[in-house]
């Protein structure tokens, strides 16, 4: 009966062709029959072929037009229960601009990057819209899509604190009445921070020996932290000058500079150089040929503390040990001090950690020799 020859959806009865085609499972309901088979009336192959081609086509568009019939609204779901409200007022985007010009003066470019790339990432998800049009419910998408993407709770919420502050500014300054929805998240306690352990003694000691043989620039950074305690980037962006070594004691001055701002106000701080720190800071001074302690990583523009980290961190995890990075001599110097049993003011003014209580902001807090004696306590 068929002709292997003939195209699909034919057959040839006799000297006359005929369009033959299953009636698909999922529409079958609408039909009498499980096949359609038409007579098309002709004897010519071409004719027969452009008319079985033109039926298939109509009915493939009759078929879709059944299954969207069936089916519901699409994205339904995502459509709002009444329009917003035409807004006067500023998008996103021009509330970070105004944020910046305000907040920028003296900051770092890592200020800059950071507000930049946290609103970026809210515009990527909810698009840029006016701020008053924001909802509570968007911000919940918005947490949500972050923690999906393997961020941590801490970290979802730091970006919060800056989204909020930039919207919280244009309101104030634009006397806008609406809300923040950032303002109120909820943020479930995951437990899922990372908590940098401070090195052991004895590998301590190991990073400090490896420190003194490989004798470089990057080994005289992980020196200096380690017997100071000092956040990396305030190391990194260390002038020359800022290292006295001239003095009765020793010391490093840890104060703001175009290239790099400090974290906070008691940040700005001085501390004694004493064991791997003091040596660390004698070698910068004598090789170091610019005003940079760390010409590889700062600028007169920019201090790349990133960029630091990820070497160091390279280096600490292949000759010491994965379990460490830069970070955990900061929680090596806090743990040193409180085996001698260093009073906590001290060892927040050391840290440059902010102080537990307004009494402990007053004064102009210990002076370098007693700071010195605690420091030279903990290498005995």
């Amino acid at each position: 009966m068929g002709d292997k020859n003939c195209p699909s959806y034919l057959y040839l009865k006799g000297k006359t062709f005929y369009f033959n085609r299953h009636v698909p499972l999922d529409l079958k309901g609408h039909y009498k029959t499980r096949r359609i088979r038409l007579c098309l009336k002709t004897a010519s192959p071409f004719e027969a072929a452009k008319a079985a081609r033109s039926i298939a086509q109509r009915l493939d568009d009759y078929w879709m037009a059944l299954r969207l019939s069936s089916m519901d609204i699409p994205a339904l779901h995502l459509l709002r229960q009444k329009p917003l409200e035409p807004s006067n007022a500023p998008t996103l985007s021009e509330a970070l601009s105004t944020y910046l010009r305000l907040k920028g003066n003296n900051k770092s470019d890592t200020f800059f990057r950071g507000a930049r790339r946290n609103i970026q990432a809210v515009i990527d998800v909810l698009d840029d819209r006016p701020i008053d049009q924001y909802l509570s419910s968007d911000a919940a998408a918005f947490r949500d899509y972050s923690l999906d993407r393997g961020l941590t709770v801490a970290s979802v919420k730091r970006n919060f604190t800056t989204i909020r502050s930039i919207i919280n500014l244009t309101i104030s300054e634009q006397g806008l009445d609406c809300k923040n929805p950032f303002s109120k998240v909820f943020f479930p306690d995951l437990d899922d921070v990372n908590q940098r352990k401070p090195f052991p003694t004895d590998l301590l000691k190991l990073l400090q020996s490896k420190c003194r043989a490989e004798n470089d620039s990057k080994r005289w950074l992980i020196a200096l932290i380690s017997d100071t305690g000092m956040r990396l980037a305030e190391a990194v962006g260390l002038a020359v000058d800022d290292i006295k070594l001239d003095k009765e004691i020793p010391y490093v001055d840890i104060k703001p500079h175009p290239w790099r701002s400090l974290k906070t106000k008691g940040s700005q701080r001085k501390i004694p150089l004493v064991g791997e720190a003091l040596w660390a800071a004698r070698q910068i001074k004598a090789s170091n040929k610019t005003k940079f302690a760390f010409p590889d990583y700062t600028n007169a523009q920019l201090c790349n503390a990133n960029s630091a980290s990820a070497a160091l961190n390279r280096w600490v995890q292949t000759n010491i040990s994965k379990d460490y990075v830069i970070h955990s001599l900061r929680h090596s110097m806090r743990d040193r001090l409180r085996e001698v049993q260093c009073p906590a003011e001290i060892i927040d003014q050391i840290g440059g950690w902010s102080s537990r209580s307004i009494g402990e902001s007053y004064g102009e807090g210990y002076k370098l020799d007693i700071i010195n004696s605690w420091l030279q306590y903990i290498h005995k």
